[in-house]
């Protein structure tokens, strides 16, 4: 296995927990939560502010204005005017491309096939559930969720602010089929038959390629 893994996912798609089972598999690491506490201790930001603006879009005027005049060639000098949230964005940015250059992987949501795009040895996941199954996870994962609108509300909560994110930092469109190399909803094989899926699908590509 030499091959970095990114998923997109749906809030209550289980793509989280597909991505630590294909990584379990392999016996390479997840990223998640993890990619913030490295992005932090890297960056010297403070691990509550990166938390803060996670997969998080922002509508600020400022923002906008500062990204169109700086759009990503970055230094020092518009580096210090730059909203903190671009600067977060940033720093996990580029600990996604140091933990890729470190070795195969798997990494979860945050853009991370954006910041990879110059990497050919990675595969793009998109990771989708029917509403019901969705409800189902949610209600189940969350003790404060107790009805199914309550869930609804915060699965179209969370998708909308991860789509903001996306589709503001990446040149290509959340959940959309050709943002990734293959999408599937684990509601038609549940999770472990989606497991299953995919590292077929890895294997297919690593011999395609030549991989060992």
């Amino acid at each position: 296995m030499n091959t970095i893994v990114t998923i997109g996912r749906q809030f209550g798609s289980g793509g989280r927990e597909i991505g630590e089972k294909v990584a379990e598999h392999f016996g390479i690491k997840c990223y998640d939560k993890e990619l913030l506490s490295r992005a932090a201790k890297e960056s010297g930001f403070c691990e509550e502010m990166i938390q803060n603006h996670d997969e998080r879009p922002t509508n600020s005027f400022l923002y906008n204005l500062v990204m169109d005049t700086y759009s990503f060639g970055y230094n020092a000098s518009s580096f210090v005017d730059m909203p903190i949230s671009h600067k977060v964005f940033l720093a996990q940015f580029d600990t996604i491309k140091k933990i890729a250059q470190e070795g195969p992987c798997v990494i979860v949501g945050r853009c991370a096939d954006y910041a990879l795009t110059d990497f050919d040895n990675v595969i793009n996941l998109f990771i989708y559930g029917n509403e019901e199954c969705k409800i189902k996870r949610i209600k189940e994962r969350f003790d404060d969720v107790k009805t199914d609108d309550q869930a609804k509300d915060m699965m179209n909560k969370k998708d909308k602010q991860r789509q903001s994110y996306y589709n503001y930092y990446s040149s290509k469109k959340w959940g959309r089929a050709d943002s990734y190399d293959l999408c599937i909803n684990s509601s038609v094989l549940g999770i472990d038959g989606t497991v299953k899926f995919i590292l077929q699908y890895i294997e297919d590509f690593e011999k395609a390629r030549g991989i060992q």
